[in-house]
């Protein structure tokens, strides 16, 4: 089976965190503490998420849990960037782009390659 980096949903979330860390570093300062950082720890939240579930995945409640919260850390993710083009931090063809991410990054399962 390979390990949690080979996964397909860890990689494109991984991707998608990162691009989002990319185009939030041009984020104005006063958003330091408030949308980039609630962006950046949300995206990444997906991978945590996870990888717990990738841990405890012969347990299937905890499993399951952990993938509904990978779900909804997508899913937060997706309103903070709606924010972020709101405020015109980012344009409508990255949040096009970003929004192809977070669809193809959504109920992931953790037996995809």
């Amino acid at each position: 089976m390979g390990t949690l980096r080979d996964l397909l949903a860890y990689k494109k979330a991984f991707a998608l965190a990162m691009a989002i860390f990319e185009v939030t570093k041009f984020f104005p300062k006063e958003e330091m503490y408030s949308l980039t950082d609630q962006i950046q720890r949300s995206s990444r939240s997906v991978n945590a998420n996870l990888a717990e579930a990738y841990k405890r995945r012969k347990d299937p409640n905890h499993f399951l849990s952990k993938l509904a919260d990978a779900d909804t850390e997508n899913a937060e993710t997706q309103t903070w960037l709606d924010f972020a083009l709101a405020c015109k931090y980012i344009s409508e063809q990255n949040i096009a782009n970003f929004m192809i991410k977070v669809r193809k990054s959504q109920t992931p399962s953790l037996h995809d390659n």
